[in-house]
């Protein structure tokens, strides 16, 4: 059994909201051929997408191949549009909201949704959250790494954060629009230098702003396997105790310390890598996440954690399972809350 924590997916039509807004940088979908489609922003190429982003179908025929049992779904990460005025956002994200609800009714024992929210407006976050979780039965929601270049540790973003503790919502950061751009203009760098630094700005700014600290029950996983963060702990944590007049401003409590707090998707795309990171948190930490259906993820969901020999079946049962259905409260909540076969 399988549980895929990150995976994406998108409606088939996207509303034409530049029309309905009177303004550019929206989203829209042209199929231009069987089974592909261009995702274009203001007419301009963004990603060439396949029938796999839109069709469940096709995504079970997928699962069955590489033995998933249950895809957690979230939307493409550029849909999240902070940047838009809120009400369209707000809107937006009702549409992807509802589609994503509508697919898990439809296969109930094989998907999982986390919503978007309008990040930008809390109060517009908060409601859009509360309908995520009363109404359409979602575990939580995903969120980006920022908001229109403000850190997650902002006070406006709190009573978000502190919502979604009240709800038993799970969070799961994912980078977007990543920083310094105009430096990475070539060789894929935005993804491949950018998503990683801005995973760990997120995952700094919590735990820096006391974000964690004040809200022992609050559940979050970032994707990519934290991105740069692991890695740079030992010089994050060391900056704690050298600097505090710098770095604990707003918490008294380590990095290191508040490990436990932090859970991750095991997309590493290295052996060595995800030993270390076992070894860092341990596979209570980290769940299967596959990016699918993108290039940069993992082609077969799993098989860099079935590649470990030396795993129990115990952690490696965490891995593939455990860790995803404690991160997304599947063991607190009944069949009538959430909607899966787990």
């Amino acid at each position: 059994m399988k549980i895929d924590l990150h995976t994406h997916l998108l409606p088939p039509q996207l509303p034409e909201l530049a029309q309905l807004t009177g303004y550019g940088g929206w989203v829209s979908l042209e199929h231009h051929r069987p089974g592909c489609a261009r995702m274009l922003i203001d007419g301009k190429l963004f990603r060439e997408i396949e029938q796999n982003c839109w069709d469940p179908v096709v995504r079970l025929r997928d699962c069955d191949q590489h033995g998933v049992t249950v895809q957690v779904l979230s939307t493409v990460p550029v849909m999240f549009s902070y940047w838009a005025q809120p009400q369209h956002t707000y809107d937006l994200a009702r549409v992807l909201n509802d589609h994503l609800a509508e697919v898990v009714r439809t296969y109930p024992d094989r998907f999982l949704a986390l919503g978007t929210l309008p990040m930008q407006a809390p109060n517009l976050a908060i409601r859009e959250l509360e309908r995520c979780i009363h109404e359409l039965h979602f575990p939580g929601v995903q969120i980006g790494s920022h908001v229109n270049g403000k850190n997650l540790d902002e006070p406006e973003f709190f009573p978000i954060f502190e919502a979604a503790q009240q709800l038993d919502a799970c969070l799961f950061v994912h980078p977007w629009d990543m920083f310094a751009r105009e430096r990475m203009t070539r060789y894929f760098l935005p993804w491949l230098v950018g998503m990683p630094a801005e995973t760990t700005l997120a995952i700094c700014s919590l735990l820096f702003g006391g974000v964690l600290e004040r809200l022992p029950g609050l559940r979050v996983a970032f994707a990519h396997g934290g991105g740069s963060f692991p890695w740079t702990l030992g010089r994050i944590d060391h900056a704690f105790h050298v600097r505090p007049d710098l770095c604990a401003v707003r918490c008294t409590l380590s990095p290191r310390t508040q490990l436990s707090r932090l859970y991750f998707d095991s997309l590493l795309h290295d052996t060595e890598a995800l030993r270390y990171l076992l070894r860092l948190v341990g596979a209570q930490r980290i769940a299967l996440g596959s990016d699918y259906p993108f290039p940069l993820g993992e082609e077969s969901p799993g098989s860099l954690i079935e590649s470990l020999p030396e795993l129990t079946d115990d952690e490696r049962d965490w891995l593939l399972v455990r860790t995803a259905t404690e991160f997304l409260g599947l063991t607190q909540r009944g069949k009538n809350d959430v909607h899966t076969g787990v």
